[in-house]
């Protein structure tokens, strides 16, 4: 089987210092950089979102970060505004090796849904194309990393297991948002969705 490693929103905003840090963030570059010399093809995915993003706590009057609120496909964490397309915080950290990057899938850009896995907006419905790609190059087992373990990782490797593909999740190569015991929720849920954890 032909290897991929899917590195997952490996962005400033997500690193030390950006709109929506997870802790630890920029301690994993290496190690991903590192894990990509094993691997048949690198697949970057990238949070890109438009400033009137449904997301954005601040595009919705009186709400407040890390709050949900129910939209159409269910219910919605309000972020930070992140990853605004264009802007500097959307731009993968500078450590990153880009050079060993097959494909950079931006996501998120559609305002009105939200879009953590690299297959499917939040909608669960409308898909990203990332699937057929990986099928016709006959990349079938797929590795992940990134950021955030807990939200964007975990649902691409969920949504990668449902779709027949072998997954594993390099834990050490990944750091988590851990909002109200996301993290252990997120392992729970791969683990039952046939995901290694290594």
């Amino acid at each position: 089987m032909a290897k991929a490693l899917i590195v997952i929103d490996m962005q400033n905003d997500f690193c030390p210092e950006g709109a929506l840090a997870v802790a630890g963030g920029d301690q994993i570059v290496a190690p991903i950089n590192a894990l990509m010399q094993q691997a048949d093809a690198v697949i970057l995915t990238q949070d890109w979102h438009p400033e009137n993003h449904s997301s954005f706590a601040d595009n919705h009057p009186g709400a407040s970060a890390f709050s949900t609120i129910d939209m159409p496909y269910g219910q919605q964490v309000l972020w930070p505004r992140h990853c605004v397309i264009g802007t500097a915080g959307a731009e993968f950290h500078p450590g990153l090796d880009l050079s060993r990057a097959d494909l950079v899938l931006r996501k998120g850009f559609r305002p009105d849904v939200d879009s953590y896995s690299a297959f499917f907006e939040n909608d669960h419905s409308t898909p990203t194309g990332l699937a057929g790609y990986l099928r016709e190059r006959g990349l079938t087992e797929l590795t992940f990393v990134g950021l955030a373990h807990d939200f964007c990782v975990s649902w691409s490797a969920i949504d990668a297991a449902k779709l027949g593909f072998s997954v594993s999740v390099i834990e050490e190569a990944t750091r988590a948002i851990d909002l109200d015991g996301s993290r252990d929720a997120a392992r729970r849920s791969m683990k039952e969705a046939g995901v290694t954890l290594d």
